[in-house]
């Protein structure tokens, strides 16, 4: 049926005596702006349609006010987010001899890192001497600092978790995660902890079971320092440095995929530097940031290597001496470039579900030949513990009673959260897009902090239980040699070789994971934020991360890795202070354009005023669809003839 106008029949060709406006029974309409109207049974514009074309209305009108962002990194899938590509990442970068460099940030970082190993390697003697000093002074008078910025951090990621801030996306309303959850939590797990838990999860325990915290006020080496030493561990491992490292992660997250910036440290301050941050603020920012991000993986790293060289002085026999422990640092270097090269999905990836699946046979293991019931008890027991003493814990400054026990255990531990907060925020942050804030803190905090008890429970725990029954001295064996620790409690256990060789690898498999992980990190940061850079760029991050590794060992050994942490974390601290704020303004800034400041749905005389107009608006629409047809359709009858 053709009507008066030559076209296809529109569903408003009937007029409707009572409104005026055709609404011939039809399930929708569409305008000319893509808009799809539901019409009920009898052709009409319901109030719920109106009130989300309302919305819709709203939304537009608060986009076109909205101020755009510069410096584009990847494009949002927000579609509220319009940021100006004015700046892409590294448009300044030096391209040359394989390499894409950011130049101040790249040639200032690698200079000072440079400085510092020649110093090192030279001056040994004094340089074991500085980092003694080094280490006392900052826990003398920056110890009540560390404390206090570790429960901010705390406090903000919880606030940004469950208040309306919870409801944000990270890569817009409609992102999709990209790495299933049982990938992302290996991810995460093995960045984010990894040797350390190889190395800590028996000796700390065993530390503290002698030589309680003085927060507790008890002897050592009795069945209350039995908790005690486990809730200490709790706390140096549990919600502290997740929340830290959730704190940096979400921010660079939120800003590389919200806002279109670089993946980087000085995007997480443009709501307050706004352009300069491509100058020298944000040049110093990511400058501290690699310089704090090596500094945190060679401590790690030097850990890692040095229990390496215990097991293999156990179980084969070796060395276990620092030029031992030195050339270790090079081979295994040399496998972590390999899967440097490899990439994200084909390297870091693997690597990281093969550091969860051998960590589960591990742990597995413990549970099965150890004391599982007392295991299982022990982590409850030592949970609720934690719960309690949390409080306290957190704000104990050794203020009153004085001593050094504090620097060497929780600033220490603060210090080396916070310098691998860059290069462990970084990662996460490159794998979490898709999350909702709340979803994301709860990943990132809770979920790895329980995991971290569990695992410190069966082996902390079978440590104890191993020490106050008498069944071995593991004490001993920690007094002597620290990095032997996990080596010697799998003594008490069959199977000893095959464990302690499993153990060896998985230790080996967390470096690997280390190393490629940051590797992939300070290129980022060092190439203006590019997320991808030739292949010799990330080996010679890989190499150095293992070369500052092995100076920190010839210049002091483990002295030296904790004074490289502190030092470091005391000055990226300062800076996550400051973050802490701009995260605030670009939060409230998200939810003012998510939410577009709707107001109350219109009242039903205000919904029929709205309903004539949309009814009007849209006839007038589909009226000029027609003509254009029929223009068209006039032109092609002019062209062929009759």
């Amino acid at each position: 049926m053709i009507n008066n106008r030559g076209t296809a029949p529109s569903c408003h060709d009937e007029p409707d005596a009572t409104n005026g406006v055709g609404a011939s029974p039809g399930p929708s309409v569409l305008t000319s702006r893509g808009v799809e109207i539901e019409r009920d049974e009898h052709g009409e514009l319901s109030t719920g349609d109106i009130v989300r074309q309302h919305e819709r209305n709203s939304r537009r009108r608060a986009i076109e006010r909205r101020k755009p962002f510069d410096g584009l990194q990847v494009q949002p899938e927000n579609p509220y987010d319009e940021p100006v590509p004015h700046r892409t990442p590294g448009d300044e970068n030096i391209v040359k001899w394989g390499f894409d460099i950011h130049p101040q940030v790249t040639f200032w970082s690698a200079g000072f890192l440079l400085l510092f190993i020649g110093l090192t390697l030279a001056f040994s003697d004094t340089a074991n001497a500085f980092f003694g000093d080094m280490l006392a002074f900052v826990g003398e008078y920056f110890g009540w600092f560390y404390i206090l910025v570790a429960n901010i951090f705390v406090i903000a990621v919880l606030v940004f978790a469950f208040s309306k801030y919870g409801r944000i996306r990270l890569g817009g309303q409609y992102a999709k995660p990209e790495f299933t959850n049982f990938a992302w939590y290996a991810m995460l797990i093995s960045a984010g902890m990894g040797i350390g838990i190889m190395f800590w999860s028996v000796a700390e325990p065993i530390n503290h079971y002698e030589t309680p915290s003085p927060y507790f006020g008890i002897e050592g080496s009795t069945p209350q320092s039995e908790q005690a030493a486990m809730v200490t561990t709790y706390f140096h491992w549990g919600l502290h440095p997740w929340a830290i490292y959730a704190l940096v992660s979400l921010a660079l997250a939120f800003f590389t995929f919200n806002r279109g910036l670089p993946l980087t440290m000085r995007s997480v301050f443009y709501p307050l530097l706004k352009e300069r941050i491509y100058g020298f603020w944000g040049n110093a920012i990511d400058t501290i940031s690699v310089i704090a991000t090596l500094f945190g993986l060679a401590t790690s790293l030097g850990f890692g290597v040095q229990q390496v060289s215990a097991g293999s002085n156990f179980l084969f026999g070796s060395p276990d001496t620092t030029w031992f422990q030195v050339a270790l640092i090079a081979a295994i270097t040399g496998l972590a470039t390999m899967s440097v090269v490899a990439g994200l999905d084909g390297g870091v990836k693997r690597v990281s579900q093969l550091n969860l699946y051998l960590a589960a046979l591990f742990l597995g293991f413990i549970l099965i030949v150890g004391p599982t019931l007392f295991i299982l008890g022990f982590f409850l027991d030592s949970t609720g513990a934690y719960l309690r003493e949390l409080p306290g814990l957190a704000l104990y400054t050794e203020a009153i009673s004085g001593g050094e026990w504090q620097s060497g255990w929780t600033i220490f531990y603060w210090g080396w959260w916070i310098s691998w907060a860059p290069f462990v925020g970084m990662f996460i942050a490159r794998v979490s897009k898709g999350r909702t804030v709340r979803e994301f803190v709860v990943g990132v905090v809770l979920v790895p902090s329980l995991l971290t008890f569990f695992w410190m429970a069966a082996f902390g725990g079978s440590a104890l239980h191993t020490q106050s029954e008498g069944i071995r001295d593991v004490a001993s064996a920690v007094n002597d040699n620290v990095a032997t620790a996990l080596f010697d409690l799998l003594e008490a256990f069959p199977w000893t070789f095959a464990t302690s060789l499993v153990g060896i690898v998985l230790v080996m498999s967390f470096f690997v994971t280390s190393s490629d992980s940051g590797s992939l990190v300070v290129d980022h940061l060092t190439s203006g934020g590019k997320l991808e850079s030739p292949v010799p760029q990330r080996v010679f991050w890989a190499v150095m991360e293992g070369t500052v590794a092995a100076a920190l060992l010839i210049g002091g050994g483990l002295q030296a890795l904790q004074s490289a942490a502190v030092a470091t974390g005391l000055v990226f601290a300062c800076v996550l202070l400051v973050s802490i704020y701009s995260m605030k303004r670009a939060f409230d800034n998200e939810l003012l354009f998510i939410d577009a400041r709707v107001p109350a749905p219109p009242t039903a005389h205000l919904a029929a005023q709205e309903g004539a107009r949309m009814r009007a608006e849209a006839e007038a629409e589909e009226l000029a669809e027609l003509e254009e047809l029929e223009a068209a359709a006039q032109a092609l009858a002019e062209e062929h003839g009759p």
